[in-house]
């Protein structure tokens, strides 16, 4: 038999930005959509040490760029090879062809079904399927360039703008909570514009960010595992600059002049433990209606009074981000290099 084997597949986001430019996206922003890539970037300085890490535990590890993943698929053995697919993607980026074709192959995966690579990316229909679940995410119109082809619920507190493929909960611009609708279809064309995308306008809710990281170290974890954190950056909500600043260029310039700023983690259990049950609960629903298993995070909102409303998932979280290592050594003890080989292991067992 041959040796276990974890295969990351991860999409460069230099491949990303040449294929959006030849698809005739401005150049500035083909660099902020490809932007979301960076994980992929920022983890490939760790191949080395993920590959030491995997060595130790009798596992040999191979990256791979996601245009190398059919041909690599092809040669590996269904019985002793995992793929973790590290980036999702249906639109503008390609990454949930990865599980699809690991599934295609009968390879073993890490994370979620195809399925929910697909859906998570949508937001409308990812926010319909959610609400049918019974699950607290607010109600939301869909616009094309100044069309409603969904028109929203009413919102006395106003409405929030956000593109329906794109980074998801980012507003994009500081005006994306607007108090008109004709405001809310004037973004609509402006995101078109920019990013050729629908947007989804939902009822602005109050309240902090919430990130819920998940990682299965061991088949059936279970919600106690779950790390609930307030993600208090000082802004109400993030814009693409704020994006940018974090994970793209931008912040990679920040970081060289050491001007870069972590938003705090502050534990949601610490001040408000009804909430932060209440989205334990959240999560349990999620894994046993939904699908979502062995990695993922949850973004909220979380108001004063315990209200808590359920924002978006994914199942390809941004493991190299700073929130994601701090719950890999909060919750596992672990680095974010020894979380991954451990889960591999314990996947391939």
């Amino acid at each position: 038999m041959s040796r276990p084997k974890l295969l990351l597949v991860y999409e460069p986001e230099k491949a990303c930005l040449d294929r959006l430019v030849a698809d005739g996206h401005a150049p500035e922003r083909a660099g902020e959509i490809a932007s979301y890539l960076a994980q992929s970037t920022d983890l490939a300085h760790e191949f080395d040490a993920l590959a030491a890490a995997c060595l130790t535990r009798g596992l040999a590890f191979t990256p791979v760029a996601l245009d190398d993943a059919p041909a690599v698929f092809a040669g590996e053995d269904p019985k002793t090879t995992l793929v973790w697919t590290l980036t999702d993607g249906i639109a503008y980026f390609r990454g949930g062809a990865a599980p699809a074709l690991a599934r295609l192959r009968g390879l073993k995966t890490i994370g979620a079904d195809d399925s929910l690579f697909a859906l998570c990316q949508d937001k409308f229909r990812s926010g319909a399927v959610l609400g049918g679940l019974g699950l607290p995410v607010p109600q939301a119109g869909l616009a094309r360039n100044g069309n409603w082809l969904v028109e929203p619920p009413a919102s006395p507190a106003g409405w929030f703008v956000k593109p329906n493929r794109l980074g998801a909960k980012i507003g994009i611009w500081p005006d994306s909570r607007c108090n008109d609708l004709g405001h809310a279809l004037d973004l609509s064309r402006r995101v078109f514009a920019a990013y050729r995308d629908d947007v989804v306008v939902q009822p602005y809710v109050a309240g902090r960010n919430v990130r819920a990281s998940f990682l299965g170290l061991v088949p059936d974890t279970g919600v106690e595992a779950l790390g609930v954190a307030f993600v208090d950056s000082g802004a109400d909500f993030q814009t693409m600059a704020d994006s940018m600043a974090l994970y793209g260029g931008t912040g990679e310039a920040a970081k060289a002049a050491g001007d870069y700023a972590e938003p705090d983690l502050l534990p949601v259990a610490d001040s408000q433990p009804v909430a932060d049950a209440k989205i334990r609960a959240i999560a349990e629903r999620l894994m046993s209606g939904l699908g979502l298993r062995d990695v993922f995070s949850i973004d909220l909102r979380v108001e004063a009074d315990d209200t808590v409303h359920l924002i978006e998932f994914e199942v390809c979280p941004g493991l190299p981000c700073f929130d994601f290592r701090a719950y890999c050594r909060q919750q596992w003890d672990a680095s974010l290099a020894d979380a991954m080989a451990d889960t591999a292991v314990s996947r391939l067992a």
